[in-house]
């Protein structure tokens, strides 16, 4: 394996230039899509990365369950630095497994209060609650065939005219169309895995907003209209819009979505001239995220190759 093995945890710093210049360069649908990814691929392979580690590591523990074999000099000198690296991916690979666990039992719980806090309501596409805290979000479907639904407060309504009100509603329908809260978890759960991945997810739940921003302004007709919204909602108390989901002016920066709002629209491009600086980065990214997958491949491959001559038939 040599060096190589320890590729993958390095290279999605390759990425880093990519996660801002695609929020301004690229179409928000576009990004969005590419970076979760290219969060994805790299998560996945550093997490491999950290098991082909951990089973070095695991073999050369007394009391082990692995054959003894998988513990001998010439197995281990595949590994650089073994006796650290070893040891040391264990205690990383269960702290992974523990962050990546939390995320997805954070999720799963914010998904049953929200959908708890529409208990007895009507079934329709839209929930206003009787709550003067002003907040919206889309609740994704619970079940394949069921629908999700957008929930509003009657406070936000309040806040908004007719014509922001539709902005508001097309925007929120846009994440469910999207289903945005799929790609906004595997974003989440890549950082987990990989820290360096973070600027990753800032930049995909940016993207997310904007593309939603963008869908319901080609709906409604206006992106002043939208901008509006999204400012106006913005200016209002904080209200009780639930961790995670998609919310309305809440996710990324605001002040920049109303400037993008209110600039020309973007280019419906999905990949940039190779000359030009955002170009080059998704050249960069797409060249970590191949070399991370083939350090992954071939290690694995040395890694099983070596343990099966290890071990006595």
């Amino acid at each position: 394996m040599g060096v190589f093995v320890f590729l993958p945890l390095l290279l999605p710093l390759t990425a880093w230039p990519v996660a801002r210049l695609a929020e301004h360069q690229l179409h928000p649908r576009a990004a969005t899509r590419l970076l979760t990814a290219v969060a994805a691929v790299l998560a996945v392979c550093s997490t491999l990365c950290l098991a082909l580690l951990m089973v070095v590591g695991t073999a050369q523990l007394p009391g082990n369950p692995l054959p003894d074999a998988w513990s001998d000099p010439e197995v281990r000198a595949a590994l650089p630095y073994d006796e650290i690296a070893g040891r040391a991916a264990i205690p990383a690979l269960l702290a992974l497994v523990a962050v990546c666990g939390r995320v997805l039992l954070r999720h799963r719980s914010v998904r049953r209060r929200a959908a708890r806090a529409l208990a007895g309501l009507p079934d329709r596409p839209v929930a206003v609650l009787p709550d003067p805290e002003p907040y919206a979000y889309a609740l994704p479907a619970a079940a394949r065939r069921s629908r999700g639904r957008i929930v509003v407060s009657r406070g936000m309504l309040d806040r908004l005219g007719p014509a922001e009100r539709r902005a508001l509603f097309a925007h929120e329908r846009a994440h469910l169309t999207g289903r945005h809260d799929r790609l906004l978890l595997v974003a989440r759960l890549a950082a987990a895995a990989n820290p360096f991945l973070r600027p990753l997810r800032t930049a995909v739940t940016y993207s997310a907003e904007r593309w939603a921003d963008e869908e319901a302004a080609a709906r409604v007709g206006s992106r002043r209209v939208v901008a509006r919204a999204i400012g106006r909602a913005a200016l209002a108390p904080g209200g009780a819009r639930p961790a995670s989901l998609p919310g309305f002016a809440v996710a990324g920066p605001v002040p920049r979505r109303v400037a993008a709002l209110l600039a020309p629209p973007p280019a419906p491009r999905a990949w940039p001239p190779a000359g030009t600086a955002v170009g080059l980065a998704l050249w960069g990214a797409v060249v970590g995220v191949a070399v991370s997958a083939l350090s992954s491949a071939n290690s694995a491959l040395t890694l099983y190759a070596v343990l099966k001559a290890a071990t006595p038939l």
